[in-house]
C-alpha cells in the first residue's frame, strides 16, 4: 500500500508490508542500539525529570522523552558548530562564551535566545 489505510474510526492504521505483516514502528525509543552504541547521548532520566518539572505536562511517554532528548542533542550540536566557526574566525580552537554570543547574533534561527542566554551554576547536566 502506498498510503496508510484508515480504520472505521477514522484513525490511521500501520502500513502493511508486501508479505502482509505490519511495518515495524519506529517510534520506540530504545536506549541502546544493537551494537551497544547509545541512541541518546543525554541521560533520559534527567530529561524526564525536566519534563516532569513543567506543571503543564501531566504525562510523557518514553518515546516523547527520547524525541525531546534527541532534539536537544541536535540543537546543542548545531549551536556548538556555529560557535566553533566563530572561534575559528578568531584563530582559536577553544570555544568561549563570546563565541556562543556571536553565533546567537549571527544566525537568525537563534534569535529567540538573544538576551536570554545565561550560564547557570545549577545546570541540570552539570550535576
Amino acid at each position: 500500500m502506498a498510503a496508510a489505510a484508515t480504520a472505521g474510526s477514522g484513525t490511521p492504521r500501520e502500513e502493511e508490508a508486501p508479505g502482509g505483516e505490519a511495518a515495524a514502528s519506529q517510534a520506540q525509543a530504545p536506549t541502546n542500539a544493537p551494537g551497544g552504541a547509545r541512541l541518546s547521548r543525554l541521560p533520559l532520566a534527567r530529561v524526564k525529570a525536566l519534563v516532569k518539572a513543567d506543571p503543564d505536562v501531566t504525562l510523557a511517554g518514553q518515546e516523547a522523552i527520547f524525541i525531546l532528548a534527541r532534539a536537544a542533542e541536535l540543537f546543542v550540536e548545531t549551536i556548538a558548530k556555529d560557535a566553533y566557526c566563530c572561534a575559528q574566525q578568531g584563530k582559536r580552537k577553544t570555544l568561549q562564551r563570546r563565541d556562543l554570543d556571536n553565533a546567537i547574533e549571527a544566525v537568525d534561527e537563534f534569535a529567540f535566545l538573544e538576551g536570554e542566554f545565561t550560564v547557570s551554576t545549577d545546570c541540570f547536566l552539570c550535576r
